[in-house]
């Protein structure tokens, strides 16, 4: 049932909040300074967003190289590079997520290149400088939003007996009743979870303004945490009763979602892209706000889960190439974030954004809903 691994996961995303230790591995780039390569992960999404930025560089004599690798293989590898000191094999950009980037700031202050004069403060959403600053430098360029939504089957809920008023209105410990529906009627699973991924959690941990530490980052709250222990506490009761397509890693959750095997997922907006991989599965889906919390935890009916930022490795062969390369795409370029809205389902952190004609298009797979507007709410 691996509802051990839910709890045991508490505790080590509560280490990993405050500070990174080593395990991973690490590079300077080729020879040649005019080779950018850049590290990331997710086929759909952020790959696909730098090989978009790629064809709009104006400049031949660099070359980008973009390497797919899994996202906990990018840490493990950031990590033992970092902490041995040796940057050797470490690329010129990677990405990271917002959950991570602070404690590598504070505990190597030195791996990375000042992007101040390449990224302007008031031209992205301002909570993304709350983790890519220390002090007065800014060291991440901001990609995507990770606001929260619970995309779900307008099909399979139909057949469930739930409207789709139903899911704009959803409690948490109605999910629960939902999913047995759904089980019941339709013989599918509420949605993909993998027991020892606790970031649903953290999403409903942040509906109520908490988290694994106080505000200083270093007070450890999980003892007395209300939200974190309601958190728990469903989805173990989602997985007692095998209302939930469990999975082990990311692949076997893309595969639940493009199989049809579930019927909706509370997740980020990034996930989008996933989702619109089941091409077949078109004018299917729908996005509604997360669950909401019972009154006494609640403060707001929305969260974030993930989000991530461009950095550079100072010192590696190749930083100014990089860093030009991050200045013309991700830093300024508001066409991009319109085609990556196209093409991605990008919800970008950069202001203007919102601006361009894709982020005011009705979206034929999410049946004709204006998916953007719905995220930026």
């Amino acid at each position: 049932m691996n509802i051990r691994k839910l709890i045991a996961g508490v505790v080590c995303l509560a280490a990993a909040s405050g500070f990174l230790t080593g395990c991973g591995s690490a590079s300077s780039t080729a020879d040649n300074e005019e080779k950018v390569t850049v590290w990331a992960w997710d086929e759909t999404f952020n790959i696909k967003a730098v090989n978009e930025a790629k064809k709009i560089y104006e400049n031949e004599e660099t070359e980008i190289e973009v390497v797919t690798m899994s996202q906990d293989d990018i840490v493990q590898k950031l990590n033992t590079a970092l902490a041995s000191g040796n940057t050797e094999g470490l690329p010129n950009i990677v990405l990271i997520e917002d959950y991570r980037i602070q404690g590598y700031l504070t505990s190597y202050p030195d791996a990375f290149a000042d992007l101040s004069a390449i990224v302007k403060e008031d031209h992205f959403a301002p909570y993304k400088f709350a983790v890519n600053k220390v002090g007065e430098k800014i060291y991440g360029v901001p990609f995507d939003s990770g606001v929260t939504a619970n995309f779900y089957r307008t099909d399979l809920m139909a057949e469930a007996g739930y409207t789709e008023e139903d899911m704009e209105n959803l409690k948490w410990e109605e999910y629960i009743q939902v999913a047995r529906d759904v089980k019941e009627k339709t013989g599918k699973k509420i949605a993909e979870v993998n027991p020892s991924d606790l970031g649903r959690v953290r999403m409903m941990m942040q509906q109520a303004g908490e988290w694994y530490t106080s505000k200083d980052g270093e007070t450890v709250t999980i003892q007395d945490n209300a939200s974190l222990k309601y958190g728990l506490e469903l989805f173990a009761t989602l997985l007692k009763e095998d209302l939930v397509e469990q999975t082990s890693d990311w692949n076997a959750g893309v595969t639940a979602i493009q199989s049809g095997a579930v019927a909706s997922s509370p997740t980020g907006a990034w996930y989008s892209s996933t989702i619109q991989g089941a091409e077949d599965q078109s004018g299917k889906w729908k996005i509604a706000p997360i669950p909401a919390l019972p009154e006494n935890l609640q403060k707001a009916q929305a969260s974030n889960l993930g989000g991530a930022g461009w950095y550079v490795f100072k010192g590696v062969a190749g930083e100014e190439s990089a860093k030009d390369f991050l200045e013309a795409t991700f830093a300024s370029n508001e066409e991009l974030m319109g085609t990556l809205a196209k093409e991605i389902g990008l919800v970008s952190t950069m202001l203007s954004a919102n601006e361009q004609e894709a982020y005011q298009e009705a979206s034929e797979f999410y049946s004709g809903q204006k998916v953007f507007d719905d995220f930026s709410k």
